[in-house]
């Protein structure tokens, strides 16, 4: 098994679906319905993907050391599944996650960036970041000015409307993700995050040795 293994193949649906997402139009019924459903599927399994996985290979390795799988494994594994459910709120909102993260940038740094500060605010690649610009320009929620120094350097910011979804949109995704990490609670949330936060921090910091 690799980082990778443990994921979905590409066009597979998972599982895990979160259906009917809170927001607009939702009722506190549709929340708990998904939490009912995420509680049966984790209650009717025995393990999970990833351990099948750890057991295989340990049959035909028993000497191997598969406790890093086990961790990255899953890490990849929920990803996979988090992408694959897709963000209900935003769908309806026409955004895709991606999209949402350039918008939420802007607003939540409250103030222009440029598409290079943008590309490091939301871990994406520069041409990434220039196709979907494009794409929210067009639709209104995003607007460039030039530099008055150096026209080639642009410098985008909300438009009211961008200011607006991103508004509206945020408090339904919110309750959809609380809706989606339901089945643990409080205290073994924040455990996780602080796992996930230390992992991370790490990551971030030896980045170019892990590159290199």
């Amino acid at each position: 098994m690799t980082a990778t293994e443990g994921s979905s193949p590409t066009g597979d649906k998972p599982g895990f679906d979160p259906q009917p997402a809170p927001g607009p139009g939702r009722t506190g019924d549709d929340l708990t319905e998904v939490r009912t459903t995420g509680e049966e599927r984790a209650g009717g399994r025995r393990g999970d993907t990833v351990a099948g996985v750890v057991r295989q290979w340990q049959s035909v390795h028993p000497g191997l050391d598969t406790g890093p799988m086990e961790v990255i494994g899953r890490i990849n594994r929920c990803a996979a599944l988090l992408q694959q459910a897709e963000d209900a709120p935003l769908r309806r909102a026409g955004l895709s996650r991606p999209e949402f993260d350039l918008l939420g940038a802007l607003r939540r740094t409250g103030h222009e960036l440029s598409p290079g500060e943008l590309a490091r605010e939301t871990f994406s690649s520069g041409a990434a970041v220039t196709k979907r610009l494009k794409q929210l320009t067009e639709r209104g929620l995003v607007e460039r000015r030039a530099d008055s120094r150096d026209r080639r350097v642009a410098h985008l910011r909300l438009t009211d409307a961008g200011r607006e979804l991103v508004d509206g949109v945020l408090p339904a995704q919110l309750a959809y993700e609380t809706a989606v990490l339901s089945g643990l609670d409080a205290p073994e949330q924040g455990e996780l995050a602080a796992l996930l936060g230390e992992l991370l921090g790490q990551l971030e910091g030896r980045l170019g040795a892990l590159r290199g």
